[in-house]
């Protein structure tokens, strides 16, 4: 099968930036405001940990707890020991809609006794971070943004998820639509022509993949086609350009279906609040 992640990965790039190694007696609160998720991956001891969607709950088994989505929580180490963490802020497209991001749980708590995908990762991740080798940071980095991917593959394959796009690319038929879409945005999609591309009859494709998806395919495509969009953007590439590249034949058009799914606001505004500068 066509490598499923490899057009995602390529336009939301996965970053990875490990701030904290070592135990935890004490509260750390996160919030939102940074726009990044969050990585944290309990070597031993006991972990509690809240926010105000999934609530709290006490992790005493090694584990790794992500939050895909900036979002408000907080840890503590319980105990005279506390918890021994490696923690990491995570970029992965949140803010230009990466669907990965959008098909997680808030938070997912994964126990790592049973994980053999993770094992070697993890091995090195703990000798990384509790000992003092050259190139520390940039080795723990790597690693944490190699773990989120095989985070990715378990969730695909052991059905963590059951709806959204990682559901969608667990599915052999959907797949093939998926790839279709992620690798060429800007193509002259139809539901026929998707469907013929899934193996599938057009009124059965359709609603497979709304089931799984959680979409109907002409909103995720819109969707996608935004996201990439965004990305594109943010990098530096000229509004028109852009606006061709994922499938609309101007920038105007491009401006009319971007403003429709952002509440009126257009592509120049949204690129501001940002923080990136518009290209012309």
């Amino acid at each position: 099968m066509h490598d499923r992640l490899s057009a995602l990965l390529d336009c939301f790039r996965l970053r990875a930036r490990v701030f904290h190694t070592g135990s935890l007696c004490d509260t750390a609160d996160f919030d939102a405001h940074d726009g990044v998720g969050h990585l944290h991956v309990l070597r031993g001891g006991t972990l509690r940990i809240g926010d105000a969607v999934a609530g709290e709950t006490t992790i005493d088994e090694p584990s790794l707890i992500f939050y895909p989505r900036p979002a408000p929580h907080w840890i503590r180490g319980e105990g005279t020991q506390g918890a021994d963490l490696v923690c990491s802020s995570i970029e992965l497209g949140a803010d230009a809609g990466n669907p990965l991001t959008r098909s997680l749980p808030a938070r997912l708590v994964l126990p790592l006794r049973d994980n053999t995908l993770l094992r070697g990762t993890l091995e090195l991740l703990f000798e990384e971070a509790f000992a003092g080798h050259c190139g520390r940071q940039a080795a723990l980095d790597r690693l944490s943004e190699l773990m989120i991917l095989q985070l990715l593959r378990h969730c695909m394959t052991a059905g963590v998820v059951a709806q959204g796009v990682l559901a969608g690319l667990a599915d052999p038929r959907l797949a093939k639509a998926l790839n279709a879409m992620h690798g060429a945005p800007g193509d002259a999609w139809t539901l026929d022509g998707l469907a013929r591309v899934s193996g599938m009859s057009r009124a059965r494709f359709a609603a497979h993949f709304h089931h799984v998806v959680g979409t109907p395919p002409g909103d995720y495509l819109a969707d996608w086609r935004i996201s990439v969009a965004k990305t594109l953007l943010k990098r530096g590439q000229p509004l028109k350009n852009v606006a061709l590249d994922v499938g609309y034949a101007s920038a105007s058009a491009f401006a009319r279906a971007f403003a429709a799914r952002h509440a009126g606001t257009s592509p120049t505004a949204w690129l501001s609040a940002s923080g990136a500068s518009p290209s012309h």
